[in-house]
Formats: C-alpha cells, sequence, structure tokens
C-alpha cells in the first residue's frame, strides 16, 4: 500500500513542463481548474526549450490547410492518420494567433507581418519562428513565466512520477518519487519523447521514454515505437557540442550538405528519412565520420543561436563547414491516444511526444510537432475537464523502480536499431534488460517493411499492406497492427 498518506488533491495534474504540459497547466487553469504541474526540471529547462524548429500552420496566402494536410501525408510515407492531421491543419492557425494573445512574440517582416520559414517536406513557407532558430526556448520561457503567476496552478518543480495512480479500472492521478500521491480527476502526460534511449541524439539526457513506459505499466496501449526519427544534421567531432542540433531551416535558407571530396549528394530539403539515410550510406561507403554542412552563404544574424554555441565551441560557420551526421532525434510513437488525447486508460491523457496520436505517420513533417502540442493539449484539457470528479479515495500502490538505462543499452539499441535496421540485431535487441528497449525492438520486428524512418536491410520495400496500419503494444506485451480511423 501507499504508506506515506501525503495525498495532494487538484483537478488536473500534468506530468512534464514542456511547451505541451504548460500550455494544457495553463489552459485548464484558465478554465477555472486547480492544477499540479511536475516538472523534472527547473521550469524552462525542459527538451522543448532546445527545439529550433517552429511551429506549422497554414497562415500564408499561398497557402492553405489542404495543402498543409498534403505536405504531412506525404512525409509520412502512407502511415499518417487522416482524422489526426486534419485536426492539426486546421486548428493549428488558430493556436498559433491564440499565442501571440498570450504574448508570445513571433519572427516578423518589417510591415508587421508573420515572417514564415520553409523547411524540408513543406510545399512553401508556413513555418512560425521566435529569434530565428530559438522558438522553443522563448515559447518555453513565455509559457512559464504564466504558469509561475498563476494562482491556479501548483509547480512542483524537481518532481518525478513514479507511477500511474490506477483505482477501479480509472487513472486517479499518480505518485512522486519522494512518496507524495496527486490525486486528480484527470492526468495529463507530457514527459517527451524517447529518443535519449539511443547512444547518439539530440536530445538532453531525461528524454528516455519515461512517461511511455509509466502509461504501459498502468494499462495503457502503446504504437508505433519502432518510428524514431533521425535528424540528419546533429553535430558530431566537436567537443561540448556532440549532437547538437543544426536546424532544417538553415538548409531551407540555402546551406549544402557535401561528403569529405567535397561532393554535394543529396537533395537538401527532402524528408528527414531521406537525406539521413543518404548520408550514412555514404559515411558507410567512405568509412568517414561525419559529411559537412556548409552554411557560409547564409547570414549569422539570421541563427543567432546556432551561430553563438558552434563558435563558443570553436568553429566559426561563417568561415569553415560544420561536421554533422544523423542522430536519435523525436518520436512518433508514443502512448495511443484518440483526437482528444485520451488513453485507452480512462483519466489518462497523453499530449506531445509522449503521445500517439498517429498524425506523424512513418516521418514526421518538420514543425508539425509544436504545432502538436499545442492544438492537442487544447483538446485534452477540453475533455479532461469533462472528467467526472474523483470518487472515493481509493489506495495507491507503491510506485515502481524503473530501470536504470545504462551507456550499453543505448549503444546497443543505436547499433541495432538505428537508421538501419535487421531482423537478427532485432531479434538480439529483445533480450535487453529494459523494457522499452524490448518493445522498440519488438515492434521493429513485427513491422516487416522499409517505411519512413524506419528502414529494414531484410526487408528493404515498402509492403502496401502495412499502409495505414501501426503496431499496438497492449500492457501485457500483446501486439496487434491495427488501422486508425
Amino acid at each position: 500500500m501507499h504508506s506515506s498518506g501525503a495525498v495532494e488533491r487538484h483537478d488536473v495534474v500534468v506530468v512534464g513542463a514542456g511547451a505541451a504540459g504548460l500550455y494544457a497547466a495553463l489552459r485548464a487553469a484558465a478554465e477555472g481548474a486547480a492544477v499540479a504541474l511536475v516538472s523534472a526540471t527547473p521550469l524552462a529547462q525542459t527538451a522543448s526549450y532546445w527545439a529550433q524548429g517552429g511551429l506549422a500552420a497554414a497562415l500564408a496566402d499561398d497557402d492553405s490547410p489542404e495543402l498543409h494536410l498534403a505536405d504531412t501525408e506525404a512525409a509520412g510515407r502512407g502511415l499518417v492518420r487522416h482524422s489526426a492531421a486534419m485536426v492539426l491543419v486546421t486548428e493549428a492557425p488558430d493556436r498559433v494567433r491564440f499565442l501571440e494573445g498570450l504574448g508570445m512574440r513571433f519572427d516578423a517582416d518589417r510591415h508587421g507581418r508573420l515572417a514564415l520559414g520553409l523547411e524540408g517536406g513543406h510545399s512553401v513557407r508556413r513555418v512560425v519562428h521566435a529569434g530565428g532558430s530559438a522558438t522553443g526556448r522563448r515559447l518555453v520561457r513565455q509559457l512559464s513565466a504564466l504558469a509561475a503567476e498563476s494562482p491556479r496552478i501548483a509547480v512542483r518543480e524537481g518532481a518525478r512520477a513514479r507511477a500511474i495512480w490506477v483505482a477501479d479500472g480509472r487513472c486517479a492521478g499518480v505518485l512522486l518519487e519522494d512518496g507524495r500521491a496527486l490525486r486528480a480527476r484527470a492526468t495529463v502526460l507530457a514527459t517527451g519523447g524517447a529518443a535519449a534511449l539511443w547512444s547518439r541524439t539530440t536530445n538532453p539526457p531525461g528524454s528516455q521514454g519515461t512517461g511511455m513506459l509509466l502509461a504501459h505499466l498502468a494499462g495503457a496501449d502503446l504504437a508505433d515505437l519502432e518510428l524514431l526519427q533521425f535528424h540528419p544534421t546533429a553535430v558530431t567531432g566537436v567537443p561540448g557540442r556532440e549532437g547538437f542540433l543544426i536546424t532544417e531551416a538553415i538548409r531551407g535558407e540555402g546551406a549544402t550538405l557535401h561528403d569529405r571530396d567535397g561532393e554535394r549528394f543529396v537533395d537538401e530539403l527532402a524528408p528527414r528519412d531521406e537525406v539521413s539515410r543518404a548520408i550514412a550510406e555514404r559515411l558507410a561507403a567512405t568509412g568517414a565520420r561525419s559529411v559537412e554542412l556548409d552554411m557560409t552563404a547564409i547570414d549569422p544574424a539570421a541563427f543567432p543561436n546556432v551561430v553563438a554555441a558552434l563558435r563558443e565551441a570553436g568553429l566559426d560557420p561563417a568561415r569553415e563547414r560544420v561536421p554533422v551526421a544523423p542522430a536519435a532525434h523525436y518520436m512518433m510513437g508514443g502512448v495511443v491516444v484518440d483526437l482528444m488525447a485520451r488513453s485507452s486508460l480512462p483519466g489518462l491523457y497523453a499530449v506531445g511526444e509522449t503521445s500517439c496520436t498517429g498524425l506523424h505517420g512513418a516521418n514526421r513533417l518538420a514543425s508539425n510537432s509544436l504545432s502538436e502540442c499545442i492544438v492537442f493539449a487544447e483538446r485534452a484539457v477540453a475533455s479532461a475537464l469533462a472528467e467526472p470528479a474523483d470518487g472515493p479515495l481509493a489506495p495507491a500502490a507503491d510506485s515502481i523502480e524503473l530501470p536504470e538505462l545504462t551507456r550499453e543499452m543505448r549503444e546497443q539499441l543505436w547499433q541495432l536499431a538505428g537508421i538501419v535496421r535487421t531482423g537478427e540485431g532485432l531479434s538480439e535487441l529483445r533480450a535487453s534488460a529494459h523494457p522499452l528497449v524490448r518493445l522498440v525492438a519488438s515492434c521493429a520486428l513485427t513491422r516487416r517493411e522499409s517505411r519512413g524512418a524506419h528502414a529494414r536491410l531484410d526487408f528493404p520495400e515498402r509492403d502496401d499492406s502495412f499502409d495505414g496500419r501501426h503496431v499496438v503494444v497492449d500492457a501485457t506485451g500483446a501486439e496487434t497492427v491495427t488501422a486508425w480511423l
């Protein structure tokens, strides 16, 4: 039984203080709810803080939700959930304007119109930025300040969830590492993704899929764990900047990729899975550890935080090429949710990279993720506040001791479930001591094809029978391959 007896009661508990969690907490508070916001780190130090992309939204005169939808579905390689994509492209413009109403200042031209960027896979300029490549930083900073000021949000910094509290078949809240229990009518997981499970990653160390694992252990379904996007241009071989992401927007403005002989070898604005595989193939063929990104023709003032970070590390991108190689970046899979962000466990919601709406299919379109955070957090709150008030207080079980992720586990995942996989390697990975690593391997074995971010040497072709079908894992580990409407 849960022995400490320290129970806090709230209307909504939000776990995670990135863009999705902060927005959910603020919207719930604005509706009069009492909110607990659980953050393992101090506010404004989450993975969203480092997000260099922007928010994709059809705001330009030459753009439309239909065009945004077409680009999203093309990038997603026949696996995008059409209904989820429709929600995103329809609602993203209003959410951007709502953020402006909260005081978020996006980059504008001299006439005051939003300055829209072009990124890989987009057919027109539709990416809203703030401070060039500092969008995540500015968004999280603004939302964090509002959350800290709100009298309805109890911020629990330095706190970690260690179990989902389940009572009578419903999520009743969360248990924290320190023994406290947070009771609520609805719990929103916004704990980020799982890319730091891989040894080479653009993500901070905490992005290990903890929320996904807690949801799974509590009985919620997961899906698409084999679909991990590798970002093609992460810095390598520069001390202090290993894995530092160089935003795709820089290639959108004309930066080029070259092999060690100086040859260009890929369309720099192709979707990320294509560019990452092209780089991996070139590295394998030449034995090099990196390719070179030439951004010498790019105005340094347009991407100040990227240029400053590289210069601090002793590399001047205005004068020399930057060594880059792919790194694990974004998990398309996660906790299965519906279009209101509800998981299969009543009372439990998931938003942002923790969730799997099906929006991203097999390959996320650049900058759709921050938009997804805001759009689906809005929907999650609307549904969460309609949940029944919590009933009699049922006792909570003890929190779960989560497994430690070792360097060897991370390296094995990179080697056996990296940019190119084989059935033999994935079968070996199923013996991992880490449950989430095992689930990644199991899902990847089930998807006997190559599609988007998932490439198998033993099944190199796309299999049309997998079109629109997702690998879903239930609490027992049983898998089904399911189509979502």
